[in-house]
């Protein structure tokens, strides 16, 4: 028998029996047992020299964490986001940190396309290499809004405005893998997704009782499944596209969406590190670009239905890519 052989059976039963309670998947639990699960190699090993890295809402939370801890790995970062100043002050926080950090800002609000469109022509025009987008940003809102182009407000920041992104910036992630290798897009989802399937009758949740919450939980799974579209497309141009949950962990974007569900979960929420860890194994692991299309949390890849109801066939996630090139290319068709 192989040395190896009871971790190897074990772990994934432990890992698998972690998954099923949630709790303690999601909570800050779950990266303590699976690091030693699985002898999780350590992040400052992968190293990121002369790689460029955007990463959209990268001035707090998980942004940051992983605009900080890409840096330290010798990774040039981009940072995309809404407020100029708050993106400043991380800027001078890296470079008086780390004296050699590369680090730049561009500003766009995802939630309007003309702005989206307007950083994508900066990037294009300042950047000759782009290996790795994170499309990081997101809200959830307590009202329904509507965004400057018409459209509900999660929508247009979590599905619409990252959309236009990715498909703007896909030339320039396919000239830098024939140059230079695969390059790599990460979508930041949530868990919160398994709640929910698609509503594509219901894009905008004009019908009914709007709930931030479910918004953000149907923004999140139009993530996932474009995640899918994107890898399958991109497959033969050297683009590697991923979907990850962070787990529930300490950002801001809990701290003002879900104050009370922070609360209650206290202590055990997962640190901005500990949620942008797979983030950044994403984004640097050789291991990440053997696949494609996947969903991960903590390091490996998870099945993206877990409810009755929020399995979402193959025509329907079509219709979603082909709403998102309508919405993104044609602006809004219908009342918002």
């Amino acid at each position: 028998m192989h040395p190896d052989f009871p971790r190897r059976v074990l772990a994934p039963a432990i890992d698998g029996l972690l998954e099923a309670t949630v709790v303690l998947s999601f909570t800050d639990i779950g990266p303590m047992v699976r690091r030693r699960l699985f002898g999780w190699q350590d992040l400052d090993t992968l190293r990121m020299e002369d790689r460029v890295v955007l990463i959209t809402g990268g001035s707090s939370g998980l942004g940051r964490a992983t605009a900080e801890r890409l840096a330290r790995m010798g990774a040039a970062v981009r940072l995309l986001v809404r407020d100029r100043t708050k993106g400043e002050r991380v800027q001078e926080t890296l470079r008086r940190t780390m004296p050699t950090a590369d680090v730049e800002v561009y500003t766009a609000d995802l939630s309007d396309l003309g702005s989206v469109r307007a950083a994508t022509a900066q990037i294009l025009e300042r950047e000759p290499r782009l290996d790795v987008l994170v499309n990081n940003a997101g809200a959830l809102l307590a009202e329904r809004q509507l965004s400057v182009d018409g459209f509900e407000m999660t929508l247009a920041t979590m599905v619409l405005g990252p959309f236009a992104l990715t498909q703007g910036l896909g030339e320039l992630l396919e000239r830098t893998a024939a140059a230079h290798g695969t390059t790599r897009v990460i979508n930041v989802s949530s868990g919160g997704m398994y709640t929910q399937g698609l509503h594509l009758d219901d894009l905008q949740m004009e019908h009914g009782q709007y709930r931030g919450s479910v918004a953000y939980a149907r923004a999140k799974r139009a993530q996932v499944v474009l995640t899918e579209r994107w890898a399958r497309r991109w497959r033969d141009r050297g683009i590697v596209v991923h979907a990850m949950h962070p787990g529930w962990a300490d950002t801001p974007g809990i701290a003002a969406g879900l104050p009370r569900f922070g609360t209650l979960i206290g202590p055990r929420l997962r640190s901005p590190e500990e949620g942008a860890d797979t983030i950044v194994w994403l984004a640097a692991s050789p291991d990440a670009i053997r696949s494609t299309g996947r969903f991960w949390l903590d390091r490996r890849p998870r099945s993206i239905v877990r409810l009755p109801g929020t399995a979402v066939p193959a025509h329907d996630a079509e219709r979603l890519w082909d709403t998102c090139v309508r919405l993104t290319t044609e602006g809004v068709d219908a009342p918002g």
